[in-house]
């Protein structure tokens, strides 16, 4: 397991994904704003690609978050679009209802670029996120990601179109932010 301060990061495991497929993907309003395509219904007990973990995809590593004091699943991680030539991928995250709001985004950040940059060797990691997502923008920024761009009008969430944010963090700068 990978430790913050607050939550783990480990593997994930069958009984994480009836409660991560309930409190995520079965909120059509938060996996809209999750996901790249539209929300569609999974049929309980299919093997859905969101939650099954593939071990022979290597682009991509899921964890499931869980708080370290009660072991208890507040949501899911992962290091995907794993680049080795260019020793690049993103970051992405999902906090159950219950688990938003007490800094479990900020830790769930700060593991993964330990394990992206300590553990993988990544010069560079990217996040992506819809500009009126606040949380995860603080999230990002707290770790020292900069914000390098704006994608105007191109994220289709539930009738409209929204911005999405781009920002990035190099493994030099976020070893001196982790020094500071």
């Amino acid at each position: 397991m990978l430790r913050g301060n607050k939550i783990g990061l480990r593997a994930r495991h069958e009984e994480d994904i009836p409660i991560l497929r309930a409190e995520l993907y079965d909120d059509v309003a938060n996996a809209s704003r999750a996901e790249s395509g539209p929300w569609r219904p999974v049929m309980p007990g299919s093997k859905d690609p969101r939650l099954v973990v593939d071990d022979s995809q290597h682009g991509s590593v899921p964890f499931s978050a869980v708080e370290l004091d009660s072991g208890t699943l507040v949501g899911n991680a992962t290091l995907w679009g794993i680049d080795t030539h260019n020793r690049t991928a993103h970051i992405g995250l999902g906090l159950l209802p219950s688990s938003r709001g007490k800094g479990y985004g900020t830790d769930v950040v700060a593991v993964l670029c330990h394990y992206g940059f300590v553990v993988r060797g990544l010069q560079r990691l990217a996040i992506e996120t819809l500009s009126d997502n606040a949380a995860m923008l603080r999230s990002a920024e707290h770790n020292g990601f900069v914000r390098e761009g704006v994608l105007r009008s191109s994220a289709w969430v539930m009738g409209e179109f929204l911005d999405e944010v781009l920002l990035g963090l190099l493994a030099q700068d976020w070893k001196a932010e982790s020094r500071a």
